[in-house]
């Protein structure tokens, strides 16, 4: 492959890791989990593809430097909308688990004798 061939790739690879950086963000925001862990699937496949790419130097060119500038303040949006996500899931789990009444109906011998465990 020549370095033109190996610039054109990387310089695709490095438009879809935008593209993708960006439906990430939207499916993250509407609480669609499956297709953003799908998307995080795909991204890691592109990313290694990038890797395996011959040494070149299109990560230096500003074109690359100017896309990179757009994809850090969606990374960030990402990572904080997917905390936000993971927390909230964490407390309706914790709610839900709260509320369990089996197994605990035993241990008290069927007095409606239930406390908030924790698991």
């Amino acid at each position: 492959m020549s370095d033109e061939e190996v610039l054109a790739q990387a310089k695709i690879l490095w438009q879809k890791y935008f593209t993708l950086t960006n439906e990430l963000l939207k499916f993250i925001s509407k609480s669609d989990v499956d297709t953003f862990f799908e998307l995080v699937d795909q991204r890691g496949q592109l990313i290694e593809k990038m890797k395996a790419l011959p040494k070149n130097n299109y990560r230096e060119t500003d074109e690359c430097k100017e896309l990179i500038e757009k994809i850090k303040p969606l990374d960030m949006q990402i990572m904080y909308k997917a905390r936000a996500w993971l927390n909230k899931s964490r407390r309706q789990n914790n709610a839900v688990k709260s509320y369990d009444l089996t197994g605990s109906i035993g241990a008290f011998g069927g007095r409606g004798t239930i406390f908030n465990r924790k698991y």
